[in-house]
């Protein structure tokens, strides 16, 4: 019996542990309108894919986690080809980590545009990809109303020439 009171109150120690730990945060995160926006995409989406003159169905999904500081997208899920990337707040920048099917990790920065209804976000470096390595070189989401949003996915191969994955997406009801 002391042991099971003992496991009990070890147990409810960890859970008010983390829960202290969960509740202090570190830094104030600034307002960041490019992340906002991004935020707004939160939900299940439907649509197409546009490659090499030929159209695909398509699927994404955007869920805030980390208590609304990340926003995490799967596109393509539960296919072979599934991918995710990860947005966040670093500072002044908003940042994205594509965890690619081709098995490497390109990170972009969000860089102004003059259009506001769409975030363009280049190359910064990556994780496993070598010199001539083909990779992601840049994502633009362009927002055209609250249930309709197009994805430009560039891909850089080896010898530098780009190709574009175009995604159009509506809102799963």
């Amino acid at each position: 019996m002391k042991r099971l009171i003992s496991l009990l109150l070890l147990g409810l120690s960890l859970a008010m542990g983390v829960t202290a730990f969960a509740d202090e945060h570190n830094s104030v995160i600034a307002p960041n309108a490019s992340f906002d926006k991004m935020k707004s995409l939160d939900g299940s989406w439907t649509g197409t894919m546009a490659d090499g003159g030929k159209e695909y169905p398509a699927t994404t999904r955007f869920m805030l986690v980390s208590d609304g500081s990340a926003l995490m997208s799967w596109l393509g899920e539960g296919t072979p080809y599934e991918m995710v990337t990860i947005f966040h707040v670093d500072g002044p920048n908003l940042m994205a980590t594509h965890y690619c099917a081709a098995h490497n990790q390109p990170r972009f920065t969000a860089v102004p545009d003059s259009n506001p209804n769409r975030i363009v976000f280049k190359f910064k470096d990556g994780t496993n990809i070598g010199p001539h390595d083909q990779h992601m070189q840049e994502v633009t989401f362009t927002f055209d109303g609250p249930d309709h949003h197009m994805e430009d996915w560039t891909s850089v191969d080896a010898k530098g020439a780009t190709t574009v994955g175009h995604f159009d997406f509506k809102r799963k009801k």
